[in-house]
């Protein structure tokens, strides 16, 4: 078996182990924009995710403030996107595909230095992204332009990393403009060169993640 094999064999093994719960993450973000603010999250695994009694919260760490329930169920690989724009703004803004799901109307801001929270209906939380410039030193800043992982691993840690790079016009990411100006990809997780040693890195690291979860949660 070659090096690759065993690593995607040692990936499938431990997406095996997962929760729904864990398959879901946050992708991108933008704390400020023109067209409107937004976090994006994606089920990166293989079977689809009931969002109903979800949330999102920013950094008061509260689970139940916004509630996700109208994304429904999210399919193996969707993107789903929650925004301060109204759906049917946000939608004409990045021309997005009626396809993609979006909650619009998030009053629940973010700021410069916050949190984006994910729980599920159990009010456990499923994934944590603590970012900020100034508090992580060398990391994005994400004002009408968004933040994407470089490399799933960058998924792995509840803070942002240096991995995460801004959205930018022609990248690999397909990152485009919106009518306001802001750069980003909503709607679409695709790394630039997904590797798939990586792959057995993101679903170990989520498996810790999830149980510790689920050990705080009870």
């Amino acid at each position: 078996m070659t090096p690759l094999s065993r690593c995607l064999l040692a990936a499938g093994l431990t997406a095996s182990t997962l929760s729904a719960h864990a398959q879901v993450q946050i992708t991108e973000w933008m704390y400020s924009g023109a067209s409107g603010e937004y976090v994006e999250l994606t089920n990166l695994g293989a079977s689809a995710v009931d969002f109903t009694g979800w949330s999102f919260d920013d950094s008061s760490r509260t689970a139940g403030t916004t509630d996700l329930s109208a994304f429904g169920s999210v399919a193996a690989g969707a993107s789903v996107i929650l925004t301060e724009a109204t759906a049917a703004d946000f939608r004409a803004a990045w021309a997005l595909a009626p396809t993609i799901q979006v909650i619009g109307g998030n009053t629940n801001n973010l700021g410069r230095s916050d949190e984006i929270n994910l729980y599920d209906a159990s009010a456990a939380l499923v994934d944590r992204l603590t970012y900020g410039d100034v508090a992580f030193p060398g990391t994005v800043r994400t004002q009408n332009a968004s933040g994407t992982p470089s490399a799933l691993a960058d998924l792995v840690p509840q803070s942002v990393t240096a991995g995460w790079v801004l959205a930018s016009m022609g990248d690999a990411y397909g990152s485009t403009a919106s009518t306001g100006g802001d750069i980003g990809n909503p709607g679409a997780f695709t790394l630039a060169v997904p590797e798939p040693s990586t792959y057995a890195l993101l679903l170990g690291g989520l498996a810790l993640v999830a149980g510790a979860a689920r050990r705080r949660s009870a």
